[in-house]
């Protein structure tokens, strides 16, 4: 184990120690290529990290970096490489590579939104991490804003936040896509749908909280109108027509548990809700009988509901 000013701790083989070393940071840099290019990825590493720490305003110095990034990407421990990337990124702006270290960030955050699991200390598999995912994704947008990947990149963040079950940061999330890539019509349909879809999913969860299907119906008919030609417009019609009975079926459920109280007039007021939302359901036209009923019954209460 040897002790170097600068760089800390390191293994050396017995009788092997300090042959990789050198004295300028060129012939340093040129190490650690040789040996990633023999795919020998720790020594490259600690060739890399070296020219780095000893010689971090050299020219050699960024594609050292680079080269430790590509080192922990072959040892298959994503999130240092992440690391070293942004640390790159930060240091280097001008690199000349930027939007290639910028897309293997992106394809790393993407391999965790897959599901892969994040390390404990770099080498055990621990868990997944949607958060960690996110905050990865987010580094990306921030470091290229107009980049080629930064509109997935936000897509994918509201992919990670429906894994989490997490809808309302999912649709907000389709929805900032939406609305800063209107001019990418591909990208815009594809974030209004999948807020459609997030809503859809958020609204089975609240069953009478009938304000979410009626969001979700809003942003499916934006995106039938604004992509009249996307073919996923029959799959959005469909489910509209189903949150329409939802919402005619909520609504129904409630008019009962006020008529049930003898609350007339709030009864009528969610019976013809019920009767409005999805006319041709069977909620529909069970809530028309119950007004009739009502009205028969407290012809007063149904006067008042009218006016």
């Amino acid at each position: 184990v040897v002790y170097r000013a600068g760089e800390g701790w390191s293994y050396e083989p017995v009788g092997g120690g300090g042959k990789w070393v050198r004295t300028r940071a060129k012939d340093q840099l040129e190490v650690a290529q040789k040996a990633f290019d023999e795919r020998d990825y720790s020594l490259a590493l600690k060739a890399a990290r070296r020219t780095v720490k000893m010689w971090p305003l050299s020219d050699y110095a960024p594609q050292a970096e680079y080269l430790a990034g590509r080192c922990y990407e072959a040892k298959s421990q994503d999130e240092k490489a992440f690391k070293e990337y942004q640390n790159l990124l930060e240091k280097y702006p001008k690199v000349e590579n930027y939007q290639e270290i910028l897309k293997r960030q992106y394809e790393i955050a993407s391999r965790y939104l897959a599901g892969q699991w994040f390390k404990l200390w770099g080498y055990v598999p621990f868990f997944p991490s949607m958060d960690k995912t996110v905050a990865m994704f987010e580094k990306v947008i921030k470091n290229g804003p107009y980049s080629g990947v930064a509109p997935q990149a936000r897509m994918n963040i509201g992919a990670a936040r429906e894994k989490q079950s997490d809808y309302p940061l999912a649709v907000r999330a389709y929805e900032t896509a939406a609305d800063l890539y209107h001019d990418q019509r591909n990208v815009a349909a594809d974030a209004l749908f999948k807020a459609g879809i997030a809503y859809n999913k958020q609204a089975k969860t609240a069953e009478y909280d009938q304000s979410v299907a009626g969001q979700a119906i809003s942003t499916f008919a934006e995106f039938i109108s604004l992509h009249p030609t996307d073919p996923r417009v029959p799959e959005a019609q469909k489910i509209m027509d189903g949150l329409k009975t939802e919402q005619s079926r909520g609504s129904l459920e409630i008019a009962k548990f006020y008529e049930r109280k003898g609350r007339w007039k709030a009864a009528l007021v969610y019976y013809n809700e019920a009767a409005d939302k999805d006319p041709n359901s069977s909620y529909a036209k069970e809530a028309r009988q119950r007004i009739e009923q009502i009205n028969k019954r407290n012809p007063q209460e149904a006067a008042a509901v009218g006016n």
